[in-house]
């Protein structure tokens, strides 16, 4: 035996094998993604070799982890109040519902779960876009208590993203108006593009706004939307076909701006 264990862990659908020894120290990992075994000292190599080889699946690369590109030496740098990455979806909400949970009996369900329940929805459905090269952000603070639910950025550009829930609900859009069952229709889609301008201003680049309708039993849109789009949270991953229009290097620096706090703070 060479003393080393292998870890699986799992992010957003993708998974890493890391090599450790019995101290717990990381030797190596392993990317089946990328079909690469990263590691950090040349002299264990035949070992982390024989460690993997009941996981390796195919040829794989090996060698030292890749360099950090300037976009990701920036998050390096970043204070850990400052970075948004590890935001979950409806951040917000379950840090107000932890502080004040509100009546445990009430007549009417309280409408901070039934809205993070939606975020949570979306941002799930988000998240799994991650191995397709996207990035998602969830609930990013804005100036004057406001915040966007998601910032979706990837191949196919960036994207707001408001989480409505509408659990079992006929849901009418009629620009700008949107009507859940029976209540009131409520100007939504001018709080979404509104967010999306918002975000464009932070970001210095087009950041399209759409609104994700968290289990509805029917969505109807009755008009053509002026650049708006309205999903429902399954047929968010339809995003993941869009690309053609940043390469990888402009998403990730687009990224590294928009986790950093201090972005955010100028709007």
């Amino acid at each position: 035996m060479n003393g080393l264990r292998v870890i699986p862990t799992w992010r957003h659908g993708r998974q890493r094998l890391y090599v450790c020894r019995t101290d717990g120290r990381n030797v190596a990992w392993y990317d089946r993604e990328s079909a690469r075994v990263n590691l950090i000292s040349e002299d264990r190599r035949e070992d982390v070799l024989d460690a993997l080889g009941p996981f390796l699946t195919g040829p794989v690369t090996v060698g030292p982890p890749p360099v950090p590109t300037p976009a990701e030496l920036a998050r390096l740098t970043l204070h850990p109040d400052d970075d948004l990455a590890p935001n979950r979806p409806g951040e917000a909400l379950v840090i107000a519902l932890d502080r004040d949970p509100g009546p445990a009996h009430r007549l009417r369900p309280d409408p901070r779960r039934r809205a993070l329940a939606a975020e949570q929805a979306v941002g799930d459905a988000l998240d799994h876009l991650e191995g397709a090269g996207w990035h998602t952000l969830h609930s990013i603070p804005l100036p004057g208590g406001d915040r966007l639910h998601h910032l979706v950025i990837g191949p196919g550009g960036l994207f707001s993203v408001r989480a409505l829930y509408a659990r079992k609900q006929r849901v009418l859009v009629a620009d700008p108006m949107v009507s859940i069952g029976r209540r009131e229709p409520q100007p939504l889609l001018r709080r979404v593009r509104a967010d999306a301008d918002r975000a464009s201003y932070a970001l210095t680049a087009e950041v399209r706004p759409v609104l994700a309708v968290a289990g509805p039993a029917d969505l109807n849109v009755t008009v053509p939307l002026r650049e708006a789009q309205v999903l429902t949270d399954t047929d968010l991953a339809a995003l993941a076909r869009l690309g053609g229009l940043l390469k990888p290097a402009d998403v990730e620096a687009l990224h590294a701006m928009a986790r950093d706090r201090r972005t955010w703070t100028r709007l």
